[in-house]
């Protein structure tokens, strides 16, 4: 199938706008390693019209057009947007998986999810009007106070590779129903499908300035959208080091910062559990979009009374797993993002084995791939708290393991780690499940929000959800 990735400029104030230096970045399929077309590469010129025209969006017509407009008004584009990335779905499934290597079925199931997402923030959107100017309870009868929520102003919105699309909208949606008005920028190894989004808030209407889009390096691009001094918050999703970079950059303006960055996450399994069951998940939690989630549950720690059994049956389905172009039929693993990401991943496996580990199964190119960042993925055994391997976030399809004899053990083991973002417990004893939770959320972590997940004889899941952009304002007004 010949798929025709779309020429496409920045967009800013609504209009495709060429970069000042006219530069570009080549799109390369990562099945073939194919050039398949170009994207427009910004620099800090451009992140300076981008901002001139959010801010002029945020206030045009005193603030009546966006900002200040009932969040009913803004959830009728939010809904438009959502109608159209429903009707081109399977056109934005097929530029996501030629652009990041993602299974078509995992790229339409994300459109889906692109599409909810706007709908949800609709729906907060209009939520927001019957919220505003909220009367205060306050000590004298001689005076009266609301609370009235208003957006922040112009946000920084900076996304990743895995989810290109729904982690860019993750963003974009809660920043337009809050009013803000935003600056994306995607991460130059797919940025395809949200140029994509741009083209679907031109044809809604959205109102000149609202959505600008910005593709380029993060150094070119990203850095200076970040330090701009007006723009009044930054998103991020990416790694800890640029997480960490643009929070200095930040400090400096004391400029608010939503971060999430990597992780090197728990999945604990009791030797309760139902084994079969334990194994699918297991590799669900690491495998799936090829263990390129910063959540992705890479450390598994299982009883040592049913590890030898586990394992074999882990390791047999492991290689079953259909490693293929995303295009085929019955793809469960595409190739990884880039070629510095399948070097990355492939020189984690080969220094876990120079560290004494034992690689079960994985972690090179299928034989039958010639070409193509394909990696088959991997389980490591034998591993010690000191290894790499261990304590570093590959983002990849890598699983390290390790047993235990007791909770408290599972406990300190799923504790040592620098991260603290995601972490699950496998058990039929709910309590212990809950308990076991409770305790897997180190002080010392990195990253402040968490996402637990409990399986008993159900899965139960716990996932926050904010709507970044809205500052609460109390305004106290004198009366006579």
């Amino acid at each position: 199938m010949a798929i025709t990735v779309p020429r496409r400029q920045l967009f800013i104030g609504g209009q495709w706008t060429e970069p000042l230096r006219r530069q570009t970045l080549p799109v390369v399929n990562p099945a073939t390693e194919d050039i398949i077309g170009y994207i427009p590469a910004a620099t800090s010129e451009d992140v300076e019209l981008a901002v001139e025209a959010a801010r002029k969006a945020l206030t045009r017509n005193k603030g009546n057009d966006w900002s200040k407009a009932s969040g009913a008004v803004r959830a009728r584009y939010l809904r438009a947007i959502a109608a159209k990335v429903t009707e081109r779905k399977s056109e934005l499934a097929n530029l996501e998986a030629i652009d990041c290597g993602k299974p078509l079925d995992e790229a339409a199931w994300d459109m889906d999810d692109v599409a909810g997402c706007f709908e949800y923030y609709a729906d907060l959107a209009e939520g927001l009007d019957a919220k505003q100017k909220a009367p205060l309870s306050l000590p004298l009868d001689t005076f009266k106070g609301y609370v009235l929520k208003e957006p922040i102003g112009v946000v920084g919105l900076i996304t990743p590779w895995n989810y290109p699309l729904l982690m860019a909208v993750w963003k974009v949606a809660p920043a337009l129903a809050a009013g803000c008005t935003a600056i994306l920028k995607p991460s130059e190894l797919a940025s395809v499908t949200c140029l994509e989004l741009a083209d679907i808030c031109r044809e809604v209407g959205l109102p000149p300035g609202v959505l600008n889009i910005l593709t380029g390096l993060g150094t070119e691009a990203g850095a200076p959208l970040a330090s701009h001094p007006h723009v009044d918050k930054i998103v991020f999703t990416g790694s800890t080091a640029t997480g960490s970079n643009i929070m200095t950059s930040a400090a400096k303006l004391v400029k608010p910062v939503s971060l999430e960055l990597g992780g090197k996450s728990p999945i604990i399994v009791f030797d309760d559990v139902e084994i079969d069951k334990a194994v699918e998940w297991t590799m669900f939690g690491c495998f799936w979009t090829n263990g390129q989630i910063c959540s992705a549950t890479s450390r598994l720690l299982v009883h040592e009374k049913i590890a030898d059994e586990f394992l074999d049956k882990l390791v047999k389905w492991t290689k079953n797993i259909k490693i293929s172009d995303p295009f085929e039929e019955g793809c469960r693993l595409g190739p990884v993002v880039s070629k510095g990401q399948y070097e990355r991943v492939v020189k984690f496996v080969s220094n876990a084995r120079k560290e004494g580990a034992t690689v079960l199964c994985g972690g090179a190119r299928p034989g039958h791939f010639k070409k193509g960042y394909f990696v088959e993925p991997a389980i490591i055994s034998n591993v010690t708290t000191s290894m790499e391997i261990w304590r570093d976030e590959v983002f990849g399809p890598v699983l390290c393991v390790k047993t235990f004899s007791t909770e408290d053990e599972a406990i300190q083991l799923a504790n040592d780690s620098q991260y603290g973002l995601a972490g699950a417990v496998l058990s039929n004893d709910l309590e212990r499940c809950d308990r076991v939770s409770k305790f897997t959320n180190p002080e010392h972590c990195v990253f402040r929000h968490s996402r637990r997940v409990l399986c008993g004889s159900t899965v139960l899941s716990h996932v926050s959800v904010k709507l970044h952009g809205v500052e609460p304002n109390a305004v106290v007004l004198a009366v006579n």
